[in-house]
């Protein structure tokens, strides 16, 4: 099973467009030692020329251009883009979708009854694209945790994990989410029987979540904001990662505390801008190195 990070920040992107936090202003004057990074998405491989795109994010273009996997030209019109996996209906991880609205046929999108349904009213981007290439939906049972794959990948199976998160704002269910309105997901390489586990909103730890990330090896994990209060302290938002949906890295119960007890190999992933761990020179960024957490970039490379 082959992994690309396609992007590896979260909503908003490092540098994001409108900041001027430490970290934002300290890249763009080359003050501070990091590398910038686009909305989160990933891709997964059976080792084929065909991929499943998880998750479509707003710089879904940029990140496709400087990926010549995904172009193997085997005719006028081609993509190795299989199927769309979607973990949520967020507009950082769906707006990229509106980018395959040339795809040659109907595109595949797997996601829940509870994403569909936010993504065919509030922000009906699944509707708009059916008068283009056309949707082909695949509901994914994360309530039942139904294991599944995609035809052009059968040695890979997939389950969904609910997650404790927040629904979008445009999504009835704001502030009450269902239990599929976000997801993590595990794939199991069946011949090689090596596990990954992605979660790139993550609000609680529960059973499920502990359970799939105890037996992967390798975890791309919420990597959102080092402190739960940091766009408060920032002074770029009054909402705190919990009331996001996120939960922060530092404290008694977080996300570094719980990643150094797993075996796998332990990546954070969707950095907000604002999250010291994006200075390579940091502390913060210190800290993860010393206990084995390894922070995701744009173009990461894994192999399992």
């Amino acid at each position: 099973m082959k992994i690309l990070v396609l992007g590896s920040g979260a909503g908003g992107g490092f540098p994001q467009w409108n900041c001027n936090c430490p970290n934002c202003s300290g890249l763009r004057a080359g003050s501070i030692q990091a590398c910038a990074r686009t909305q989160s998405s990933l891709a997964v491989s059976d080792g084929s020329a065909d991929w499943l795109l998880v998750n479509a994010s707003p710089d879904l273009r940029a990140q496709l251009q400087i990926s010549p996997v995904f172009q193997p030209g085997r005719a006028v019109r081609d993509t190795a883009i299989a199927a769309v996996l979607l973990v949520d209906a967020q507009v950082d991880h769906s707006t990229g979708l509106m980018t395959l609205r040339e795809h040659t046929g109907r595109l595949p999108v797997y996601c829940t009854p509870s994403v569909h349904s936010d993504l065919t009213s509030g922000y009906p981007l699944l509707s708009v694209l059916e008068h283009y290439c056309g949707i082909d939906w695949h509901p994914v049972d994360a309530v039942g945790g139904v294991p599944f794959s995609i035809p052009e990948m059968p040695s890979i199976e997939i389950i969904a994990i609910p997650l404790p998160s927040e629904a979008p704002p445009y999504s009835p269910r704001r502030h009450k989410p269902a239990p599929d309105d976000t997801i993590g997901v595990g794939f199991l390489d069946r011949e090689s029987g090596r596990r990954l586990f992605y979660a790139p909103g993550l609000g609680d730890w529960t059973t499920p979540v502990l359970a799939e990330a105890e037996r992967a090896d390798c975890i791309l994990l919420d990597g959102t904001l080092w402190e739960n209060d940091e766009l408060v302290a920032r002074g770029a938002s009054d909402k705190t990662g919990q009331e996001m949906g996120h939960l922060s890295q530092n404290g008694a119960g977080g996300i570094v505390e719980r990643l150094v007890q797993f075996k796998g190999r332990k990546i954070l992933i969707h950095i907000n801008n604002t999250n010291p761990i994006l200075d390579e020179n940091s502390p913060e960024r210190k800290r993860l190195t010393e206990v084995g957490i390894e922070v995701a970039f744009d173009g990461m490379e894994i192999e399992l």
